[in-house]
């Protein structure tokens, strides 16, 4: 069911103390609850629920909030529940009257509600906040007419592929299925395996390679086998049984040359992706275009790809998404030269590409016209030319605290876009030491456009 509305004018309890007498109500993040539309939220998420059944949902403004704090401080599920309970702060920007003294929900329910909030609710988030800082005058309409495009790399937490570890736990993952649905599996080689598997890793690492390729070749062997052990037995294998045979042969055939190879088990759709970087010239994970304003510095998109598309054809879809959130504020957009040959139709937009080597541009007007006119840029923007390039180590530090959990328990349109909750520039972070209105912006930056939105392409 639904969550249970709260009353507008709630009574005062006698024996619990009032959160408005013990916080400061001029404090930025009390500011910025004030100036959220929250009702938003409920009206999008609505339609997720039964309307008779189940048990009444949780607030959604106290996940909603749950999950910007937890971003915004880079804290597991578990970290910012337990805070949650020791700071009156973020007790009421969550919507509540009186001090808690216990958690209010169990970590658990946030995963849950993760997977509940899909697309459409996590562009919410991002919309809520744009239209907060825009009515609080943090955001200038100015600040969003240039923006930079560029793309980067959601890295999954998977161990670096080898043939050798992808048999043996392949082979693994298959017999355990195998024997959960009652097949008789006459040799697992459990122990045989996990020694072959040491074993050439120890050959590896001492560069004996042709004893290693042997240990290889075992695996694959034993692979082989369990697979057609567990097709005699069973000819309409269940779907959780058929997927694991699917990427079983898939990992049995590829070779060393292949594309569209299979580089971890629990991740198939993992993408090997080189984006040029000395110190790692391939990352496994999927790409991510990211839209962040010239100015200030605010996120104003984030779409997930499926596959591993070239830079140019992601520019129309994130363009899309953009005016989505933002309208028709932009004018201008700016690109590396990873975007020549683009696939953006979509309106009178200026495109300037940045040559890196030469510092030059090249500037494609949709209309044929050149754009007019120079632009200033600042110390930082001079430094690095596309804005997305100072925050994307920080995109891909998103879950490091627990990235095992985090690499499958949400779709990756979702999971993109909560990634880059923590993604801004460092001069953002943190609440300022100046003037109230700066410590809002500050708060506000950091809390608001780090909610990225990213949608899932066909």
């Amino acid at each position: 069911m639904r969550p249970k509305s709260q009353s507008a004018q709630p009574q005062r309890e006698l024996f619990q103390i009032d959160l408005e007498q013990l916080i400061d109500m001029s404090h930025p993040l009390v500011r910025l609850g004030h100036g959220m539309d929250w009702l938003s939220f409920e009206q999008t998420l609505g339609g997720t629920y039964h309307p008779t059944q189940g048990a009444p949902g949780i607030s959604t403004r106290l996940m909603v909030a749950l999950h910007y704090l937890k971003y915004q401080h880079d804290l597991s599920d578990e970290g910012v529940v337990a805070a949650w309970a020791e700071n009156p702060y973020w007790q009421h920007f969550s919507g509540m009257t009186h001090f808690q003294h216990h958690i209010p929900i169990d970590p658990s329910s946030m995963t849950r509600w993760r997977k509940r909030l899909g697309a459409a609710g996590a562009e919410q988030m991002l919309r809520a906040t744009i239209e907060a800082g825009m009515a609080m005058r943090v955001i200038r309409p100015a600040q969003l007419k240039r923006i930079n495009v560029d793309t980067t790399v959601q890295t999954k937490a998977i161990r670096f592929p080898t043939d050798a570890r992808l048999y043996q736990r392949m082979r693994e993952r298959l017999v355990k299925a195998a024997r959960a649905e009652g097949l008789t599996i006459k040799q697992s080689y459990e122990h045989v395996g996990r020694r072959l598997l040491m074993q050439s890793n120890r050959y590896a690492h001492a560069r004996q390679m042709k004893r290693a390729r042997a240990c290889t070749r075992k695996l694959k062997t034993q692979l082989g086998r369990v697979i057609r052990e567990v097709e005699r037995q069973t000819e309409t294998p269940s779907a959780k049984l058929d997927k694991l045979l699917r990427t079983a042969h898939r990992i049995y055939e590829q070779q060393r040359h292949d594309k569209n190879k299979i580089y971890s088990v629990h991740e198939p759709e993992v993408e090997c992706i080189a984006k040029g970087k000395a110190g790692k010239p391939y990352e496994f994970g999927n790409k991510v275009s990211v839209a962040v304003s010239s100015r200030g510095g605010w996120f104003v998109g984030a779409k997930s790809f499926t596959g591993n598309p070239y830079d140019g054809h992601t520019l129309a879809e994130q363009m899309k998404q953009v005016g989505h959130l933002i309208g028709d504020k932009v004018s201008e957009v700016h690109v590396d030269m990873g975007y020549r040959g683009h696939d953006y139709d979509g309106g009178p937009l200026c495109i300037s590409i940045r040559d890196e080597e030469d510092g030059r541009q090249s500037a494609v007007a949709m209309d044929e016209t050149p754009c007019r006119g120079r632009t200033k840029h600042r110390t930082s923007e001079k430094r690095t030319p596309v804005g997305a390039q100072p925050v994307e180590g920080r995109c891909r530090r998103c879950d490091q605290r627990h990235p095992g959990r985090r690499s499958h328990e949400l779709p990756e349109a979702p999971q993109s876009f909560l990634a880059h909750f923590s993604a801004l520039p460092d001069a953002h972070l943190g609440r300022d030491s100046g003037s109230a209105s700066d410590g809002h912006t500050s708060y506000f930056t950091c809390m608001c456009l780090k909610a990225t939105f990213s949608g899932t392409t066909t």
